[in-house]
């Protein structure tokens, strides 16, 4: 027996439970990695518990609008507004990455080993990937240019995780110093993009005739 596909009110209350656990999750994750790289002295992994609590903010800021999915205008200002917001702060939190990475090579400072940093970041490459094909079903499925844009965060997510996750087993395994705030480098570009496309209010509403 065939089955019958999912309305438009069950894909908008799948996509509330996604960003609640969006939420749930990435409160943790950032308190964990946040408390783990004070502690190791990882400025990457300060960096990514900082970029968590940011899609904390984006998953709420979404969360809103998904709860109010049938006023068109409202949707879209709050989106443009939100982006601008989390665009702000991805940009606040490149600059502080490369600082701090860039301090730290020059004064040779070698971050102590982090297990915890290495657990959290190697759960996370699993979790964000699946997280962000999930919302980006429901994004097609509601025709939501919001939902795919916080997709595309998710997305980032898992990029950074197997970053950090690259730099901890290296300082950790080979004693490579550096690889931790160069590995805070390379998220620098990464990051600032997704804040300068978040300024701009650039959304995939801006590239096809998403809703």
């Amino acid at each position: 027996m065939a089955t019958a596909s999912p309305t438009g009110q069950d894909l908008v209350r799948r996509g509330q439970r996604l960003e609640y656990f969006t939420i749930v999750y990435n409160s943790a994750e950032g308190l964990v990695s946040i408390v783990a790289g004070w502690i190791a002295g990882s400025v990457s992994l300060i960096g990514f518990g900082l970029d968590s609590l940011i899609e904390v903010t984006s998953g709420a800021a979404l969360l809103w609008r998904l709860h109010h999915d049938f006023d068109h205008s409202r949707r879209e200002q709050a989106e443009r507004t939100a982006l601008g917001i989390v665009g702000a702060c991805f940009l606040a939190l490149a600059a502080y990455i490369a600082y701090q990475s860039g301090s730290t090579l020059i004064r040779h400072e070698p971050p102590g080993r982090s297990i915890p940093g290495i657990v959290v970041a190697a759960v996370s490459v699993v979790v964000m990937p699946l997280l962000a094909r999930a919302k980006r079903r429901v994004a097609a499925g509601i025709g939501s240019g919001a939902m795919k844009a916080d997709s595309r965060q998710a997305d980032l997510c898992a990029y950074l995780s197997a970053i950090l996750l690259g730099g901890l087993i290296l300082n950790a395994l080979l004693g490579w110093w550096w690889a931790d705030p160069v590995a805070g480098l390379v998220m620098v570009p990464i990051i600032a993009k997704e804040g300068v496309d978040g300024l701009k209010g650039k959304t995939c509403c801006d590239d096809c005739g998403c809703r």
